[in-house]
């Protein structure tokens, strides 16, 4: 390819990605007007995101599959389709349950796109962790601008004029591509997954509704437990896994992978709370409350530049423990919030904290996950690593949701907005707790240095996916 067509080619996967980013870190700042335009319980308003994750983390590794054995152009014009199409949809829902429906039609298209635009994006530009992180961080600002000047629904609309040119686009610029030894893929592992997933994440959202010991909340939850066993038998027994379970024969992978899920569970319900707090309690709009969460993104780019070195020079194990241990010290401090309190005291001082460690951990916690992979092993283990944390995410933004929910209705304060403040408290305790128990998991089971990785030897680590972002 010559190399003006590589430059157009690299603009955009670039964009496509920009996009995908975007679509997670503006939503959160247009929650509040969403919730009121549609009349979302605050409880339900989770779904706007979690429906997102769920089908992205669920379809990724199915979505990598279908590219290999299909051609990574044709699933990526299919799956920016898919994702345009889903976007308008959202934009022009009339109701609750259509918005989360399309947002997670949204997610299985991100997730067609994803495997062969990470790829190529990878190849042609490295920097993916500032990159994304800068994207981050301007999605925040430009969902506040969109919400306030036009509305909940331009979030959404935004996607579709850049989606309908990438579509065009692709068949000029990208090359086909497939590997030819994939025979077949694992409809049945896929689907195992993504219910078994989508079912415990929607029994801890409704628990407070149907009851923690409610014979339904009982039955949903074993259903989700009997789907992912399912999972597991079916990929000992399929000829073409989505996960073949040799791979978890590395100590580092597995001890990362289950890291990585309890990490985002610790910090990705941050930035919705963070959202929700500035908006319903402080009384911000949307564009102040997206520029009140720009230090997070700005320090984790610090945090990130920061782990890199620390992770070459002493392996993913104590950096990744510090980055975690950090990251439970700014939650536990956000945790003291007040309906009276001042930004800078109660939201600026532990987001400084949560960005550096945050993003020390992220970086630490990738290695971790992707270092004991073999090479036949790599895009998977990459591919598994951005599973578990959107999986990580949606189950933190579950819980916490859960949490703060219970805590608001039991709360003695009068004041909604004191009450609303006493369940984001107990929300983010929760998140410090799972930041403690990651810390814990890894210094038990995340190696100091693999054994073929010599000090000073470079880090480069995958590029993070949206879940790090807010999203």
């Amino acid at each position: 390819m010559a190399s003006r067509q590589r430059g157009l080619a690299l603009a955009l996967l670039v964009t496509v990605q920009f996009v995908l980013v975007l679509d997670a870190s503006i939503v959160n700042v247009a929650l509040p007007s969403i919730g009121r335009a549609l009349h979302f319980d605050q409880a339900d308003l989770s779904w706007v995101g979690n429906a997102y994750t769920l089908a992205f983390g669920g379809f990724l590794l199915f979505g990598g599959r279908v590219a290999d054995l299909a051609g990574r152009r044709r699933m990526f014009v299919a799956g920016i389709a898919l994702f345009t199409a889903a976007s308008l949809a959202g934009g022009l829902a009339p109701g609750a349950g259509a918005l989360v429906g399309a947002r997670a039609v949204q997610g299985l298209g991100a997730a067609l796109v994803a495997p062969a635009e990470f790829s190529l994006i990878m190849t042609l530009f490295t920097d993916g962790p500032e990159r994304n992180r800068a994207l981050g961080l301007f999605g925040a600002i430009l969902g506040g601008l969109l919400t306030d000047w036009l509305g909940w629904e331009a979030v959404l609309f935004v996607n579709v004029p850049i989606g309908a040119a990438a579509i065009a686009l692709a068949p000029v610029l990208l090359p086909e591509a497939r590997d030819r030894t994939v025979r077949g893929f694992d409809l049945l592992g896929a689907a195992a997954v993504t219910g078994g997933l989508a079912l415990l994440v929607y029994t801890l959202v409704d628990a407070n509704n149907a009851g923690w010991d409610s014979a339904r909340t009982y039955l949903r939850g074993a259903g989700a437990v009997v789907l992912l066993v399912a999972f597991v038998a079916i990929e000992a027994r399929v000829r073409h896994p989505l996960v073949p379970l040799g791979v978890f024969r590395s100590r580092s992978l597995r001890g990362g992978n289950l890291a990585a899920v309890l990490a985002t569970m610790a910090v990705f319900p941050m930035f919705y709370v963070m959202t929700l707090y500035l908006q319903q309690v402080k009384g911000y709009g949307p564009i102040r409350a997206g520029l009140g969460q720009l230090p997070v993104a700005v320090t984790m780019a610090f945090g990130a530049g920061a782990g890199s070195r620390l992770v070459t020079r002493f392996g993913a194990r104590a950096p990744l423990a510090a980055g975690l241990a950090t990251v439970a010290a700014g939650l536990a401090w956000f945790a003291r919030m007040s309906a009276t309190g001042h930004y800078a005291v109660d939201v600026l001082g532990p987001a400084l904290v949560m960005g550096i460690g945050g993003g020390l951990m992220f970086v630490s916690v990738t290695v971790a996950a992707t270092a004991g992979a073999s090479a036949e092993e790599s895009g998977l283990a990459s591919g598994l690593i951005n599973t578990t944390q959107q999986v990580g995410g949606a189950l933190g933004l579950a819980v916490v949701v859960a949490v703060s929910t219970a805590a608001t209705r039991h709360s003695s304060a009068r004041v909604p907005v004191v009450a609303l403040t006493d369940g984001f408290q107990a929300g983010m305790l929760a998140s410090a707790g799972a930041a403690l128990v990651a810390a814990l998991v890894a210094l038990l089971l995340v190696p100091g240095r693999p054994a073929d990785e010599p000090e000073g030897k470079p880090v480069t680590a995958p590029s993070p996916s949206r879940s790090e972002i807010g999203g």
